[in-house]
């Protein structure tokens, strides 16, 4: 239930004011695709089923397809595309028995919803739960497992979270490794929004008290002596008028904000990287603040939406930043919602203003408020619904698919998004991650270069340490009809160029044609 407001400009903002078993030696050459090309259709499927055919556990030899088609121009073209797939000894490869040629392995933690899983194909994704081990896991997929770096093969090409925290993975960590993160925001958006409404109502009506009454009355007998004469004790207050500031306005923070303003309140919002999808889901009756402290002054109530950053205020980080200077400005009555991460709050400064007359709901366990009279702390139910998770499995799926299928990165913590237009079928796709330091890309087209392979499309994006760059092929166009396009060759030259973490190439048969340089050595 994390927030999605841009972490990035919250650090911008606060700097300013199963260990694997014993593994085989493998090697697997699914490298000659010999397909006539023209301007229709190439098949690898062919390939994809000839691999397929083969016994479980060992490892198909070199397999052709070859389609004839015609040139417009009555011409025909005849390209040996090489894509390669086992040399070098990955340190997880796995079981052979749980190896299913032309497949994309899918390594799952947690329950996911079936509602996600049914998004992979069987005839192109085998799905393995925690419960089993993937060994060849070219993609991971969960929720709230604390992912550790020996769960994870050298085959994984992606990891992705059913939610929109992900402070459960070494992110900084993947990034070094070259492998993108990705998480869905907004996926949970609704369950979490409808939570922070109801804490509304129990800060407002002291419901929870009047509960615990009625059940003690209900033990004594006397629940309906009782029931009229002790209403006055638990008096309250309505939402229709008062004012809500909301700190953060991302997916969650703007849908709070729409709602709320359906039933009649005022709002503030605060967000120092407003994005224009969520500025348009705003009312436009919202006043913004230019401080977090400027946000809560006056508000009956204040709703906190944003990343929790590892770190304090000083450092870049979110933890404790709703601490005494901003506690300081909210009213002697207000209502503090959290549903965002505990740590976000100063507990010892919170309890002071508790102590005060304010109150505090979250769904975060506290231990300094934890049996506080003004404090109503529920278990972690912010996307504990089955539509939230349903939405997030599927979400995340799809994330995965685009990835593997086509290369594109969308909803990546960090990895540029890089979103990419159709490709016709006889285009050979070249993914490759490298370090973003200066020169690469001119050292990536000079491998094309000296390939005398004619580029169709290329695209490059960058992120803070990592780059990601795209780029489509013609083999069509291949500037010497005489000549093998040796992709095998050409990954590798391009793998160990010094600076560049792996590549892909998405053509063939799907789980194959992905390389790293690890320590210096090359493994496909």
């Amino acid at each position: 239930s994390t927030p999605s407001s841009s972490s990035s400009h919250w650090i911008r903002l606060l700097n300013r004011s199963k260990t694997p078993k014993t593994t085989k030696r493998t090697s697997i050459h699914i490298e000659h695709f010999i397909i006539m090309i023209s301007s229709l259709t190439v098949r690898p499927a062919a390939t994809r089923r000839a691999v397929a055919s083969t016994r479980r556990g060992i490892f198909p030899p070199t397999t052709t397809t070859t389609t004839t088609v015609h040139h417009p121009h009555h011409r025909t073209f005849a390209a040996a595309i090489d894509v390669e797939h086992g040399r070098g000894q990955w340190k997880t490869y796995g079981n052979v028995e749980t190896y299913k040629p032309g497949r994309f392995q899918i390594q799952t933690f947690n329950k996911i919803s079936p509602v996600g899983l049914d998004r992979f194909s069987r005839d192109d994704y085998q799905v393995v739960n925690d419960e089993e081990e993937a060994g060849n896991a070219h993609a991971i997929l969960l929720r709230s497992h604390k992912l550790q770096e020996a769960e994870i093969p050298h085959t994984t090409r992606a990891i992705a979270r059913c939610g929109a925290g992900t402070n459960n993975i070494n992110v900084a960590r993947m990034t070094e490794l070259g492998i993108p993160v990705f998480n869905t925001p907004g996926a949970n958006a609704n369950a979490v929004m409808e939570l922070v409404i109801c804490g509304l109502f129990l800060g407002s009506r002291r419901v929870v008290d009047g509960i615990n009454h009625m059940k003690q009355l209900g033990e004594q007998g006397l629940a309906r002596e009782r029931v009229e004469k002790d209403k006055s004790m638990f008096g309250g207050r309505e939402i229709k008028g008062k004012t809500l500031a909301v700190i953060g306005l991302g997916h969650i923070g703007s849908i709070t904000a729409q709602t709320a303003h359906n039933l009649g309140m005022e709002l503030k919002g605060y967000d120092p990287g407003l994005s224009v999808q969520s500025a348009l889901r705003l009312p436009r009756e919202i006043t913004l603040a230019d401080s977090i402290a400027s946000a809560v002054t006056n508000a009956d109530y204040v709703s906190i939406n944003i990343p929790y950053i590892k770190g304090t205020v000083e450092e870049g980080g979110t933890h404790g930043i709703i601490g005494r200077d901003v506690l300081a400005h909210m009213k002697q009555d207000a209502v503090l919602l959290n549903f965002a991460r505990g740590e976000l709050v100063d507990s010892e400064a919170l309890k002071d203003v508790l102590d005060q007359g304010a109150k505090y709901v979250s769904d975060f366990p506290d231990d300094v408020v934890w049996n506080h009279e003004n404090a109503v702390l529920l278990p972690h139910l912010g996307a504990s619904t089955a539509e939230a998770e349903d939405e997030a499995a599927a979400m995340a799926a799809e994330t995965i698919r685009d990835y593997l299928e086509h290369g594109t990165i969308r909803n990546s913590v960090n990895f540029p998004t890089t979103e990419l237009p159709e490709r016709h079928e006889r285009i050979i796709r070249i993914t490759v991650v490298n370090k973003n330091i200066p020169g690469m890309l001119s050292k990536i087209t000079e491998c094309l270069g000296r390939a005398g392979l004619n580029i169709a499309q290329q695209l490059n994006q960058s992120r803070g340490d990592v780059a990601y760059n795209v780029i489509d092929l013609d083999p069509s166009a291949h500037d010497d009809d005489s000549k093998h396009v040796r992709l095998t060759d050409l990954q590798k030259e391009m793998t160990m160029l010094e600076g560049v973490l792996s590549t892909r190439i998405l053509f063939g048969s799907p789980g194959i044609g992905y390389s790293r340089n690890i320590d210096g050595k090359y493994y496909a």
